[in-house]
């Protein structure tokens, strides 16, 4: 088994998927004439989703991802595909999200003092701290999510915060969004950017002035990448009993266990910081992430979430097929920086050279091998 490999490889998937945003939310937009609404200015609505408040609600989201990528067994968040899940706040804190998973369903409750996380699956339910997962996270393994999808809301904010100084920003008429009335905001790359992205596409509810779908649209087709927004939504209180838990009988119970490292594994990932020396080169919408992380630091890293791995029941490291995954994933590829494995996506691509280098990036094949080739 070569350990480098597993973790360059999950590590690099990583970074693009975080990036492009992958396992985004999705919705189509409503059907029906587009309303006629005022006429509103770009910048007032860009203001509004960055400074949008959190409001109580609850609603369905549809979740649709096209970014070009095959079912992967073991790794479902990379493939293309619909799902939805449905979710409640009452813009406080409490939260509830029910999360489908096949003939399962995962289940997560704050009420404001305690999380309750339930899986049908396995008739387990975790007790963590309040606010606990409210920060979203990416888990290549399912099992291992410990995190509460995003709301467009959030989602909408951070993307256009992340590119709007970078962007020709304008409004492009209206539509209908779970019923409700929006403005469609556009934030399209300047002409000096390099991305494969063509634009992001926010609609802005017209009246409370939130975003209610985010939508990246990629060069050479029509049909967006990746997007996320409601089906359904009713703005206002929330019933209370959503936001409460009781163990279904018969459940196990089990207290969230933070996990940290010991003094070893911390002394072990400062060594591999210091090592990799992770630089982002380039602005806004063509940032590329470079890293180059030490064979040696590697398995020791990857040696000890293995011992953690065995420790919980399982043993994802051993269980991945290395060479299959990067040959169904990517392309061989050489030049004058090196040679190593290309893996693309609709909305960016991770290069891996084979001596440790990571590129990572919503870029074309040249800004990435242009990036890689400054990693010393």
């Amino acid at each position: 088994m070569n350990r480098r490999r597993v973790t360059v490889a999950a590590a690099a998937v990583g970074v693009v998927a975080g990036a492009a945003g992958l396992g985004v939310l999705a919705m189509p937009a409503g059907a029906g004439p587009a309303p006629v609404l005022p006429d509103v200015s770009a910048e007032a609505l860009v203001e509004s989703v960055l400074t949008a408040e959190p409001t109580a609600f609850g609603g369905s989201v549809e979740v649709s991802n096209d970014l070009g990528v095959p079912g992967i067994a073991g790794l479902p968040q990379l493939s293309d595909g619909d799902s939805r899940l449905r979710m409640w706040t009452d813009g406080e804190g409490r939260v509830r999200v029910q999360l489908p998973a096949g003939d399962s369903e995962r289940t997560f409750v704050d009420d404001g003092r305690t999380g309750w996380l339930w899986n049908s699956a396995d008739q387990t339910v975790t007790q963590l701290p309040h606010g606990e997962l409210s920060e979203p996270t990416l888990e290549l393994d399912p099992q291992a999510q410990k995190s509460v999808p995003p709301d467009p809301v959030s989602l909408s904010r951070e993307v256009v915060a992340k590119v709007k100084e970078f962007s020709d920003v304008s409004v492009d008429g209206t539509a209908r969004v779970a019923g409700r009335s929006v403005y469609e905001l556009v934030l399209t790359p300047k002409p000096t950017e390099r991305t494969v992205l063509r634009e992001v596409r926010v609609a802005v509810d017209s009246e409370l002035r939130v975003p209610l779908r985010v939508a990246v649209l990629t060069n050479g087709t029509d049909a967006p990448a990746v997007q996320v927004g409601f089906a359904e939504l009713t703005v206002g209180p929330q019933d209370a009993s959503l936001f409460t838990f009781t163990p279904p009988a018969g459940a196990k119970v089990k207290q969230f266990e933070q996990g940290g490292p010991t003094e070893e594994e911390k002394a072990a990932v400062q060594g591999a910081l210091e090592a990799a020396k992770p630089e982002v080169l380039g602005e806004g919408w063509d940032v590329v992430l470079t890293v180059k992380v030490s064979p040696d630091a590697l398995t020791t890293l990857s040696e000890q979430q293995s011992r953690r791995d065995r420790g919980e029941g399982r043993d994802r490291a051993e269980d991945v097929d290395v060479q299959g995954m990067l040959k169904q994933l990517g392309k061989q590829v050489s030049g004058p920086w090196g040679s190593g494995t290309l893996i693309t996506t609709k909305v960016g691509g991770v290069l891996l050279a084979d001596d440790g280098r990571v590129a990572a990036g919503a870029v074309p094949e040249q800004v990435l091998t242009e990036a890689i080739a400054q990693v010393e």
